[in-house]
């Protein structure tokens, strides 16, 4: 089994200030991708995922299953058939598994199948991203309530799971955790009894695996609410899967679209499943036409950022769904620069998501960062450019957000540490260069 598109240590050198145009497709779901693909292991039938994205987390992740033996089949490049009938359990004790494990932060959703099919599993200690921690806390004290007990052994970085079966029961997160609610989720669909999750999570993706594991004959209600009932079942069977767009891909075009004052289409965009994510674009004064599965976002001279009915200053914060995605705050402020009008960002998940905004400043933006949470971005109306600097990439989002203002700034920009964008945008640069950008990846 071979990964594809593994670019590492280059840069991406930006010639901005072009207009764009035409139409681009988002790739599959980054983080449905991670659920979904832990998911084949509930069951020793084979199951078809569709619409697989093309980036290095998911990658590693189908490495790691190829590793645990895993019978992996790639019938396109976004296409994978997976059968778990001869699953190396005693892979999952080995050193290699573990250093693999801990760069990959969607290992984390391999633990919930494990315990429920095979009766233990090893978490790594979370690696990935510089956005601010990331706590274990919810999987484990969810695992704990369904009969599982774990043990850390200082010096070898992970956690073991082991249950002598696993027992439904009633739980309340005490954060609406999504890979959490996953992972408690995946393995409860096999755990004796019923098993009640308050406060779950329900994010589209989250629905989506719902759905997936009622299709392969788990008995799920509350699909799209706070509170799952799960029926455990002894056996699941195989299925097919589509994922859905990447709907944060869909926005980060938007506000690309709106900074460079470029044309575009977004094809596919899964338009259903968005949520609240248009609206804040429109709260930024973008104008959008819904055309089927399409989006059409015309080229803008001047967008406004709506007050408040009172005349208040617009904030624009993230809350769990249906509320405002914390992955898209980065591209709404890099979005908001351009704008007439001011606005308050809000991240409150993450403590560090809002560095990046020292690299904006520096080209140009009029931004104050308040504290680790919170920044006003008092829009420049386009009467002056950004200009383009050398920057590096801190995590996914970031880097994408710095992407579209070397986009859209005058002269050259360089971002360094693009693998944490590969990370989550397959052939990010191949797929703007279709529009017209200029961006060369060197390295």
């Amino acid at each position: 089994y071979v990964c594809s598109t593994i670019h590492l240590m280059g840069i991406f050198e930006v010639r901005g200030g072009k207009s764009l145009s035409g139409e681009i497709t988002p790739q599959g779901a980054k983080n449905e991708a991670l659920q979904i693909i832990s998911a084949v292991l509930l069951t020793d039938e084979e199951v078809i995922i569709k619409n697989i994205p093309d980036i290095i987390d998911v990658n590693l992740q189908i490495e790691l299953l190829a590793e645990m033996q895993v019978k992996i089949n790639r019938i396109d490049r976004h296409t994978c058939s997976f059968k778990a009938d001869d699953v190396n359990v005693a892979y999952l004790s080995s050193k290699e598994f573990h250093k693999k494990s801990s760069r990959l932060r969607g290992s984390v959703m391999l633990a919930g199948p494990l315990l429920a099919r095979f009766k233990k599993a090893f978490l790594p200690k979370p690696g990935g991203d510089k956005i601010g921690r990331r706590r274990l806390d919810t999987h484990i004290i969810g695992f704990e309530k369904l009969n599982a007990n774990f043990s850390y052994k200082e010096g070898e970085g992970y956690f073991t799971l082991q249950t002598p079966g696993l027992k439904g029961t009633y739980m309340l997160l005490e954060e609406p955790s999504v890979t959490g609610t996953a992972n408690i989720l995946m393995a409860a669909v096999m755990a004796e009894g019923a098993t009640t999750i308050y406060n779950a999570a329900c994010e589209p993706y989250l629905q989506q695996l719902c759905k997936m594991l009622s299709r392969m004959g788990a008995k799920i209600e509350g699909i799209g609410s706070n509170m799952l009932i799960i029926n455990g079942v002894e056996k699941l069977k195989g299925t097919e899967h589509t994922l859905l767009a990447d709907m944060i891909e869909v926005g980060s075009f938007i506000g690309l679209a709106a900074m460079t004052q470029s044309e575009i289409t977004i094809k596919n965009a899964g338009v259903k499943e968005l949520g609240i994510i248009p609206e804040k674009f429109r709260q930024l004064g973008i104008t959008m036409h819904f055309k089927g599965d399409d989006i059409h976002v015309p080229a803008q001279e001047i967008y406004e950022i709506q007050k408040y009915l009172d005349g208040g200053v617009l904030t624009i914060y993230d809350h769990p769904w249906p509320g405002f995605t914390p992955d898209l705050l980065s591209i709404v402020l890099v979005t908001a620069i351009q704008a007439r009008g001011s606005v308050l960002i809000h991240q409150k998940m993450f403590e560090s998501r809002l560095f990046f905004t020292d690299k904006l400043i520096e080209m140009g933006a009029q931004i104050i960062l308040c504290d680790p949470h919170r920044a006003v971005v008092i829009g420049l109306e386009r009467e002056t450019k950004l200009r383009g600097i050398t920057m590096s990439s801190p995590d996914i989002r970031a880097g994408v957000a710095l992407l579209i203002a070397a986009l859209s700034a005058q002269g050259k920009s360089t971002i360094q540490n693009i693998e944490q964008i590969d990370r989550g945008y397959q052939n990010i640069d191949e797929r703007l260069k279709k529009l017209g950008a200029d961006i060369v990846r060197k390295g």
